[in-house]
This record gives C-alpha cells, structure tokens and sequence, in this order.
C-alpha cells in the first residue's frame, strides 16, 4: 500500500487549495497590467514626446489608441472566451499583452507606439471578460466571496500606485529605458500570469455552437474609430470638411451594425448585442450616463497630469505624488459606495457627483486665486473630495445600470455598457485633451506661458464640472435600486438565465465582474 503523504486525501485537498489560490493571483497580475498601462499616458506621455517628439494629437492618442482599441475588442472578448474557453483566451491575451508591451518599449516614433497602443488595448480586451467567470471556477460556492473579497484592495492599491509606480520608474531612468520601464514592468508581471495560469487555472467552459460575428465587430469599431478620430485631429488639421464626412461615416457604420445585429436575432443567429435592451429607458440612460461619467473623469485626469508637467515643470514623480489625494479619495469613497450602495439605491450616486462637483468648484478656485503660482500643495483638498466622490460612483454604478435588465440579456447588456465605458474614456480624452491644448496655443503665436496652461486648464475643469452636472440629471433616470439577486418577473420562465449576481463581499460594481456573472 501506498504510504505516501502526498496521496492523502487531505494533501489532494491542500494541493487544490495552493492552485486555486495561484490561480487568483495569476488573473490579478493580468488586471494590474490593465490598471497600470490604463493610466500611464497621464504621467509618461511629456517624456514620451520630449524623446520620440510628434504632435499633441499624437501624446492623446498615446492615451486613446489603448481604451479605444479596448473598446472595440470587448465587443468579442467576452463570445470568444465562451467559445474557446476562458482560460486560453486569458493566457492568449496575457501573451500579446506580453509582446505588445514590448513593442511599447521598443517605439522608434509617436506612430508606432500609437499603433503598439492599440494592439495592446485589443489584447486587454481579450483578456478581461475572462476574469471573473474563471475566479468562479477556481473556487467552491462557500469560496467565492472570499476570493472576490480579496479584489477590492488589491485593485484599489494597484490604482493609487499606478501613477506613483510610473512617475517613480521614468524619474529614475533605469539602465537609461527612461519611459520605456513602463511598459517594460509588464513583462515579469505577465510571465508570472503566464507561468501561474498554466499550472492552476481551469479548463473547459466552452459552448458548442456559438458563432462570432466577425462583420458587426468591424462595424461596431468603424463607427467607433470614425466618431473619436475627428475629435483628435480636428485642431491640428483645422476641422477641414472631410473630418465632418468622417462623423457622418460614425452614424452610417452604427446604423448598419444595428440592422446586421437586428438581421441575426431574427434569423435565429447569436448578436453581439441585444439590441433589445436600448429599449429600455433606464439603461439607455445608463449608457449615457457612463459616457458623460468616465468621459470627464479620464480627460480631466489627462490634462492634469499634462497641466502639472508641461506648464508647471513638475517632474513624473512630482506630478504623480499631487495626483495622489484623487487616488486616496477615490479608494474611500469606494468603500463608502459599497457599504451604502444596498440602501441608498441611485441617490449614492447623486450623493458622489455633488461631491465631485464641490471638488471641481474647488480645483477651478484655487487654480484662478494662485494663478501662475500654483503648487501641487493648492491641489490636495479638491483632489481629495473629487476622488472620494468619483469612488461613490464606482461599486454601485453597473449594477445600477442594469437593475431593470431581464436575466436572458444581461451578458448582452454587460458587455455593451463595458464598452461604452472605454468608449467614454477615448471621447474624454479626445475632447477635454482637444480644449486643454486648445486654450494653451490659442491666445499667442509663441511659445506658451504658464499663464496660458493655467487658463486652459481651468477650461477643463469647467468643462468637466459642466459633463458633471450633465451626469447627475441623466442619473435620475437610472433605475432606483441596483440589481437583484432574484431573477425578475417579466423574464421568460423559458429563457437562459443568467447566474446571480455575487454575493456579499464580490465587486459586482465593476463591469467585467458582471459580464463574467452573464456568461
């Protein structure tokens, strides 16, 4: 007879145990890269066109090529994890992640890093819907809280130190790569994934059948690049026609994705999108509403990063370290959305946009009474009440969105609002980018003064605060509760259902936690 110990039950139990945990950490490594290369154009992007030059349309769409390219790839990350299984499609991922990051790393010029950029953010698309149906697979029922427990500050430290981490490696200009560590951290990062999620992640979970829509998926990115591209490049170009024809373009590429997807529900095919859920007053409004939100908080978040640098010749770090109160704020105030959100229903959202909106009053004040000589010091307090407000919004928010949602569309719907999400992100920096350098080279034919980086960037923050208070009349049409975990009435006894929502502990606010509960 066998005596050894590792055939114990109990060492069988402990071995699984090891590899469900690895298993976790394996896909958060995958999310910080995400986290990190998110936001890494807010501080490395003046290094970047100090060493590689170009435009500053080029530096935005340094910033947009990634949430962009995201947005167009969510559309058929998630449906290619469902028919190919979840675990290849995330090790897929990671590895062009891998390798796009070093393309990043090794930019000879602004385009080729933008076009880095963007295969970068298709391979992030890839990666993310997968994250949180294989965190379910790793662990039993009893588990699962736990595991999503561990998330929320895992996520939320990666996002305070994100900036912090980029500032610190482009001031220290490891063995000369100056910027370029940036991306270079993701390398021993995504071979810990790599190394980690082939030991312990599970297989399986594909589903026979499916079919991916290869044609709406080139149309929906069309229109999406069509509508942001203009926005960029109209100032430098000086809005010449055929930047309005490409907008028209936008409109034709949404209408003809719309009729494809409409075509294949009706001859019995699978959509990318139900295109039945816009029907729905609420969550329309959501998609809206999640536009207008992370548009003003990702464009203001770039032009502060560029303000703090260009015109008050902070350094990374220093630039990173004052931007740090919105970080802090925003880990709080998450955690206060969180515990409230069960209570409060949608007014935890009007409760966080009106104190986002006293941060940017605040922000626009103290940026006009110091003027030229403002210092990061004068930026703390509205940076700390504009982070803690924004965190409000973050837990609640999808669920929210999709309170009204019947289960049967709910993987449809997630995915669309996920999308729209990084679709917000690109026309934020796109637009409030567009007024920030606006406002810097509009008032002189020379060189600018800080004075003029002090009055763009007041600009910005009207702007935003005006995107702000746009948020909160779209959000009372949102629905009054966050979704149920109970399936609702008017679904079909007949329909596939979705799985429950998480439960208590799991991150069901963020929106690749519930596309992951869909699917």
């Amino acid at each position: 007879m066998n005596t050894n110990a590792d055939s114990s039950p109990a060492a069988h139990a402990a071995s699984g145990h090891d590899r469900r945990w690895l298993g976790l950490f394996a896909v958060l490594a995958a999310m910080i890269m995400n986290l990190l290369d998110s936001t890494v154009a807010n501080v490395a992007g003046p290094a970047i066109r100090a060493d590689l030059g170009g435009t500053t349309a080029d530096l935005q769409w340094v910033a947009t090529a990634y949430t962009l390219a995201m947005a167009v790839g969510l559309l058929t990350g998630g449906r290619l994890g469902d028919m190919f299984g979840r675990r290849r499609m995330l090790l897929w991922g990671v590895t062009g992640f891998l390798v796009t990051s070093a393309a990043c790393a090794l930019a000879w010029s602004p385009g080729s890093l933008i076009v880095a950029r963007a295969a970068q953010g298709l391979c992030a698309a890839l990666m993310l819907p997968q994250s949180f149906g294989l965190i379910k697979a790793l662990f039993p029922p009893q588990q699962v809280g736990k595991a999503f427990g561990a998330l929320g500050p895992v996520i939320g430290l990666a996002t305070i130190l994100g900036p912090l981490v980029a500032g610190t490696l482009v001031d220290a200009d490891v063995w000369g790569t100056g910027w370029r560590m940036v991306f270079l951290i993701n390398l021993p990062l995504g071979a810990f994934a790599l190394a980690a999620g082939v030991r312990s992640l599970p297989r399986g979970g594909r589903q026979d059948g499916l079919r991916l829509d290869g044609v709406g998926a080139l149309l929906g990115g069309a229109g999406m690049f069509l509508l942001v591209f203009p926005l960029v490049q109209g100032r430098e170009l000086g809005w010449p026609a055929w930047l309005w024809t490409m907008t028209a373009g936008a409109v034709a590429a949404f209408v003809l994705f719309g009729v494809r997807q409409t075509r294949r529900l009706r001859a019995g095919r699978a959509p990318l999108v139900e295109l039945g859920v816009l029907r729905l007053r609420s969550y329309s409004s959501g998609l809206g509403f999640t536009v207008v939100f992370f548009g003003a908080i990702v464009g203001f978040s770039l032009t502060l990063g560029l303000f703090l640098q260009l015109g008050r010749g902070y350094g990374p770090m220093d630039a990173s370290i004052v931007m740090a109160p919105w970080a802090i704020g925003a880990f709080f105030g998450s955690a206060f959305g969180g515990a409230l959100m069960g209570r409060l229903g949608r007014h935890i959202l009007h409760i966080g946009l009106a104190v986002m909106a006293v941060g940017q009053v605040l922000a626009h004040l103290v940026i006009g009474s110091a003027g030229t000589g403002v210092d990061g010091s004068d930026l703390v307090v509205p940076l700390l009440i504009y982070g803690f407000g924004m965190g409000q919004i973050f837990v609640p928010l999808f669920d929210i969105v999709l309170g009204d949602v019947r289960n049967h569309e709910l993987g449809s719907a997630s995915g669309l609002l996920e999308s729209f999400q990084q679709t917000g992100s690109s026309l934020g920096v796109a637009v409030l980018g567009t007024v920030f350098f606006s406002g810097v080279t509009g008032s002189t034919d020379g060189p600018a003064s800080v004075g003029d980086f002090v009055s763009a960037e007041r600009q910005v923050v009207l702007l935003a605060l005006g995107m702000t208070v746009l948020a909160f009349a779209l959000a009372f049409l949102l629905p009054r509760r966050a979704r149920q975990a109970t399936p609702a009435a008017d679904d079909s006894p007949t329909a596939p259902t979705a799985e429950a929502p998480a439960p208590t502990g799991e991150p069901t606010g963020t929106p690749e936690a519930v596309g992951a509960e869909a699917r």
